[in-house]
């Protein structure tokens, strides 16, 4: 989990996320979550309103207020979130510190898993 704060800048903030291969990072201020910064956010916030990404904070552009999980969270749950409300990444908090981020590839490669064990299980059962 990658996290910036509100002031960070918005290049600096891509700068991260293109050295670490992710699409969003979590805004955190004095330890708690107060936002997310995506690839989308950028896309509509900095460049379509022409705006420059070194001299724009990240807390002018994150999207406030994310929806979250607790750890306990099922995939179907993670997923059912992540399609209602049309996000790619969905904060993991235990009571008020975020401990992860869920991306939309981690909750298909879950089902992907999830449904291959099924397979296996179904497949073991009427060879025997």
């Amino acid at each position: 989990m990658w996290v910036v704060t509100p002031d960070t800048s918005v290049y600096a903030a891509l700068e991260l996320m293109a050295e670490k291969n992710i699409g969003a990072v979590l805004v955190v201020d004095d330890g708690a979550l107060v936002g997310i910064l995506s690839e989308r956010d950028y896309a509509r916030k900095v460049i379509l309103l022409d705006r420059g990404s070194k001299h724009t904070a990240v807390a002018e552009i994150m999207s406030p207020h994310p929806l979250t999980v607790a750890p306990e969270a099922t995939t179907a749950e993670c997923m059912q979130l992540m399609t209602d409300n049309r996000f790619r990444h969905l904060p993991v908090m235990h009571g008020t510190r975020a401990i992860g981020l869920v991306s939309i590839g981690d909750v298909v490669r879950a089902v992907i898993d999830e449904q291959q064990f099924l397979i296996d299980q179904l497949e073991g059962y009427i060879t025997q």
